[in-house]
């Protein structure tokens, strides 16, 4: 099936030509989340193309850094790896098959479907933090693993996540042990985004903006008790509590 071009006022999709009502949507909430983030975050970028993907193996090919990716991460969080970024585009399956892949927890679907969100909010905290990708080479991959809460935390919160995941980090949380705090690279993408959670509640959204633009030549205890304005033990037991609350509520 022949691959067709969709542009937006920031964003131009890449689609097979049947998912064009599909791209349409996609370019349009990123339009407006674009948008807000725009408020947070001075510059984002612009001209960005959005490649939409009709099935997991194409991404996968597209992207090798997400299958090694998927190895670190805890079983509960590869199902919402659906997408990746790199300089100037960014990459997700197509609307049918985020919903394909979604399990049947309550959330599940609506995460996934925020994954172009998820991917474009990469892009923003990265072209302002030189710390994080993109680019991608061994040297920035490892990097980006080792501050998995942090690059894939921030995404997470940004697109609005972190609630959906509900089902799924109760499912980590069974099944695999306590956390570390800050959450290891296992559980970036699932844990990472309730650190923000936490941070917005006490010192507002502007603090997560400052947070997810810190440099990595700090220490994480180091970033955490200056955004949070008290000890490291202080805030790992209010995380502690964000977490159950959240699972329960």
């Amino acid at each position: 099936m022949p691959w067709v071009e969709t542009p937006s006022r920031s964003f131009v999709a890449r689609h097979e030509s049947s998912q064009a009502r599909a791209a349409e949507q996609v370019l349009d909430d990123l339009e407006h989340f674009r948008d807000r983030l725009d408020d947070l975050f001075t510059p984002v970028p612009g001209e960005i193309a959005v490649v939409i993907h009709p099935r997991p193996l194409m991404l996968s090919l597209a992207h090798p850094w997400l299958p090694l990716l998927s190895l670190v991460s805890a079983p509960a969080g590869r199902r919402y790896q659906a997408g990746f970024f790199a300089r100037r585009e960014i990459h997700v399956l197509a609307p049918a098959a985020l919903s394909r892949r979604a399990s049947t927890a309550p959330g599940s679907r609506e995460a996934l479907a925020l994954t172009p969100r998820h991917e474009y909010a990469h892009l923003v905290i990265g072209s302002a933090n030189p710390s994080l990708p993109p680019p991608f080479t061994p040297g920035t991959f490892r990097r980006y693993v080792q501050l998995a809460w942090l690059a894939e935390g921030a995404a997470t919160h940004f697109a609005g996540q972190v609630t959906h995941l509900r089902a799924a980090v109760a499912l980590r949380l069974r099944e695999g042990g306590r956390p570390s705090f800050p959450p290891g690279p296992r559980d970036g993408l699932l844990l990472g985004g309730t650190v923000f959670g936490l941070l917005e509640a006490e010192a507002g959204a502007q603090a997560c903006v400052e947070l997810a633009l810190s440099r990595s030549a700090t220490t994480a205890t180091r970033l955490l008790e200056e955004s949070f304005g008290r000890p490291m033990a202080s805030i790992g037991r209010s995380w502690t509590d964000y977490l159950a609350a959240l699972v329960t509520g």
